[in-house]
């Protein structure tokens, strides 16, 4: 059903199906699939890796309460001629609607490319909502939220003890003092053996790895243990 922009409703959008559906036919550039979203508890399509990498920061991101891929066709008249443009994602935030395309960094000189992103952020900002032209992040940052999001399944963790986590103190403690903070918790206080094991681990990570992997050591180190504890 075609609508005009200032018509367009997010109850309708938030609700809408993708626009088109991700495709698989041999030489494909792109690798396509589905994201299990935990912002939805539900699973989102992507066309392409850097798509799918847009999505694990908007999964993380608080404001964010709800994504929609492929959200809409845009049709406008540009320069005289007709086009259309399916962008990539709708976010629903907290301070209001963002329309988000993903394109490499090196497809943003394109001519082509860059008219469409023009002529559709005139259209998007036009209605009052936010646009957003997103590429590749920072490599040590996707890395480690490609890990972290690993633990964004709520049933993987006993919620008693998330709860009392956070109810705790823990801003510039030691392991040893954090899990000491946990009376209700004893179980935990064996984690502090795992001190003797990191040292020499650490090393070892180090040694094995290029600098720009060292800054993930310590994300990937505090996942560790708390895995540790939520199985106790």
């Amino acid at each position: 059903m075609a609508v005009p922009m200032a018509d367009a409703g997010l109850v309708d959008l938030s609700a809408a199906y993708p626009w088109r559906t991700f495709r698989w036919f041999k030489g494909q550039k792109h690798y396509s699939g589905w994201y299990w979203c935990a912002t939805d508890q539900c699973s989102v399509i992507y066309e392409s890796r850097l798509e799918l990498c847009r999505l694990l920061y908007a999964d993380f991101d608080l404001s964010v309460r709800h994504i929609v891929a492929q959200p809409f066709m845009l049709s406008a008249r540009v320069n005289g001629g007709g086009c259309q443009h399916v962008p990539d994602l709708l976010l629903i935030t907290e301070t209001g609607p963002v329309v988000v395309d993903v394109k490499p960094k090196d497809k943003l000189e394109d001519p082509v490319v860059a008219d469409t992103l023009a002529w559709t952020q005139a259209a998007i900002e036009s209605r009052g909502w936010s646009y957003e032209v997103w590429s590749e992040p920072p490599t040590v940052e996707l890395n480690n939220r490609r890990f972290l999001s690993g633990f964004r399944r709520a049933w993987q963790f006993r919620e008693d003890l998330v709860a009392d986590l956070r109810r705790a103190d823990l801003d510039n403690v030691s392991i040893g003092e954090a899990t000491e903070g946990l009376p209700g918790w004893p179980a935990l206080r064996g984690i502090r053996r795992l001190k003797r094991v990191l040292p020499r681990f650490i090393r070892s990570y180090m040694k094995a790895t290029s600098d720009t992997d060292h800054a993930s050591l310590s994300v990937i180190i505090v996942f560790f243990i708390i895995s540790i504890a939520c199985a106790l």
